[in-house]
């Protein structure tokens, strides 16, 4: 199941790694799922509410939480907070037919637990991650450090794509001190609709990257 799986974090919260789980999951007809959400989106609602309006995704496509949390702030904190504990036994990956991009929360070193960082759960899934990055100011050193982070668990990277305007001296550096492949870079849309984001998706990314 792992070969089908890909994961989408990002360096930092408010990258635009829930927007890519869109792009990705339409362009590849994925199931989605959000292992714990923490909080209403910017809408009021979930991201995968969002994810599925943005890629079209059937219900039946879209896997629930294993937790949802009323306070939108760091899952092991929103979780006390709501007096849950979250178990990571719990986070098996969802099974099902096709691949499936599952989506993290903030950076990867954000708490699931007090004892358990984002990236100790990829590095249970065993699953490839996209790193999602901004191209603004201070990029290459969130990317940097989130890739050692990553790599010191053993955790494999498919890539890094990037969200913003282009700033291709950032972007080549990070590939290259990285030693990571650069996927794409999806441009700031002026309309956020699923059929801008396909089409933006498409023009800036090979989908053989992610299979």
């Amino acid at each position: 199941m792992t070969a089908q799986t890909l994961i989408v974090t990002g360096t930092d919260t408010g990258v635009g790694k829930t927007v890519f789980a869109a792009a990705l999951a339409g362009a590849l007809g994925a199931r989605y799922w959000k292992p714990v959400q923490a909080g209403p989106d910017e809408d009021g609602g979930s991201d995968a509410q969002k994810v599925a309006r943005l890629a079209g995704l059937p219900a039946s496509r879209v896997h629930p939480e294993a937790y949802r949390l009323a306070v939108p702030c760091s899952p092991h904190r929103a979780a006390e907070i709501d007096g849950v504990e979250i178990d990571p036994a719990r986070l098996a990956l969802p099974t099902g037919d096709g691949p499936l991009v599952v989506e993290g929360a903030g950076g990867v070193l954000v708490p699931l637990t007090r004892q358990c960082l984002y990236a100790d759960q990829f590095a249970r899934w065993g699953a490839s991650v996209v790193l999602v990055a901004r191209t603004a100011l201070g990029t290459i050193n969130h990317s940097l450090l989130s890739l050692e982070a990553l790599r010191a668990r053993g955790v494999p990277v498919a890539g890094v794509a990037f969200i913003g305007d282009p700033h291709e001296d950032s972007e080549a550096t990070i590939a290259e001190m990285g030693k990571v492949r650069r996927l794409g870079r999806l441009p700031l849309l002026a309309s956020l609709a699923p059929e801008t984001l396909a089409a933006a998706f498409a023009a800036n990314f090979r989908i053989e990257d992610f299979r």
